[in-house]
């Protein structure tokens, strides 16, 4: 069975050749945000024998325990689900000429952890969350400002609506 997924189409420029014309681009309108709670009832809802309570016990464990393993310098495999893997944000060290006071110095000699500015994780999905096209078909639908406007209008008994708003402010 394939899921539908809504989307909506805004205008918008390609920032690294500005001088073309803007381009209608797809937008993704997602249903709700599932939390910790609700993916583990929905989990318990699917037959589990685990409680509700367990699965976001689970759940909440393996979160501290990759956080350690990232700690620790590790990457985290989890099968069908993914891989997080640690990396590292830099600023890059120039060399540096020689001084009265310092002799000069490679790029590499320059770079001291001060350079390291963040570390960020990695995701990259899992053979079992390998989404195609193929599995999804697509509905359009108005923008959330569009429907929020006629929404609006709607309850004032009025017939039209007005989306306009300054180029720029439109939020999916």
């Amino acid at each position: 069975m394939k899921n539908s997924l809504k989307y909506s189409l805004h205008m918008m420029k390609n920032l690294f050749r500005p001088e073309d014309s803007d381009k209608a681009y797809a937008t993704l309108q997602l249903n709700s945000v599932l939390s910790l709670d609700d993916l583990a009832a929905h989990i318990h809802d699917h037959d589990s024998v685990f409680s509700k309570g367990t699965i976001v016990g689970v759940l909440t464990d393996m979160v501290h325990c990759i956080k350690e393993c990232i700690k620790e310098g590790s990457a985290v495999e989890l099968g069908d689900l993914g891989r997080f893997t640690p990396s590292l944000q830099c600023e890059g060290a120039e060399a540096k000429p020689a001084t009265e006071t310092e002799p000069a110095k490679t790029a590499m000699e320059a770079f001291t952890t001060d350079n390291i500015k963040k570390v960020n994780v990695n995701y990259e999905l899992g053979p079992g969350l390998d989404f195609k096209r193929e599995d999804f078909t697509f509905e359009f639908v108005t923008t959330r400002k569009v429907q929020a406007a006629a929404k609006k209008a709607q309850k004032a008994g009025q017939q039209s609506a007005d989306w306009s708003t300054p180029e720029g402010n439109d939020e999916p």
